[in-house]
């Protein structure tokens, strides 16, 4: 899943991203709230982890001008102080979730999944399509009951398709939520991954949409 990072600490940021990118996240980075703001305005992101003391723009600021946008995603507030008046203020201006400073990596990690399933209305970490069933706390996937080996980048291609079936995903979007910002990748990589899903989970299980995308039936 795609996570957009707005904190202006490198260290912190730099734990963050180390963290999550082994549970299958890409991260996208932002280092104040201006930049925040706008990352989070134009791009789509899963969730954002959001700084409420940022440079240039406060973080519950960011997170208000969100809203107001009708930007819908999780946003799980990350705060040093973690008062019960700043979890209400930050809740009550859109926030879904706070975590606080100092943190462990297992448990941001959690969370994220946890408001990632409630937006796409599954309660269980386990994910199920047809006779396909997806353990995204273990990150392992069974067809029939019988596991199936896959890769981090298989994994997370299914885990997008597997919180959107029967909706027509766009190969850009494959794209922005496999690799982060930064990141570089062949034409051709999006199509290479659908057909070893295919090869792995079946061959009618995602179906391309000509001109549009792929889907998952």
């Amino acid at each position: 899943m795609r996570i957009l990072l707005v904190e202006d600490d490198d260290d912190i940021a730099g734990r963050l991203a180390t963290g999550l990118r082994p549970a299958g996240f890409v991260v996208d980075r932002a280092k104040n709230g201006e930049d925040g703001y706008a990352m989070g305005a134009h791009d789509q992101f899963d969730a954002a982890i959001l700084d409420l003391g940022l440079p240039q723009m406060q973080g519950l600021t960011v997170l208000r001008k969100w809203r107001a946008d009708k930007r819908d995603m999780p946003v799980l507030i990350l705060t040093a102080h973690g008062t019960w008046t700043e979890k209400v203020e930050g809740l009550n201006a859109g926030a879904d979730d706070y975590i606080t400073k100092p943190f462990h990596i297992p448990e941001v990690v959690a969370r994220l999944r946890a408001l990632m399933r409630r937006k796409s209305g599954a309660a269980s970490p386990v994910l199920t399509h047809k006779d396909i069933n997806l353990d995204t706390v273990a990150g392992k996937a069974t067809v029939g009951g019988k596991e199936v080996e896959l890769t981090a980048s298989e994994l997370r291609m299914l885990t997008y398709f597997m919180h959107r079936p029967g909706r027509v995903i766009s190969q850009s979007e494959l794209m922005e939520h496999l690799y982060a910002l930064e990141a570089s990748a062949e034409s051709n990589t999006i199509e290479v991954y659908i057909s070893r899903l295919r090869r792995k989970l079946g061959r009618n299980v995602i179906t391309t949409v000509r001109g549009l995308g792929y889907r998952m039936d």
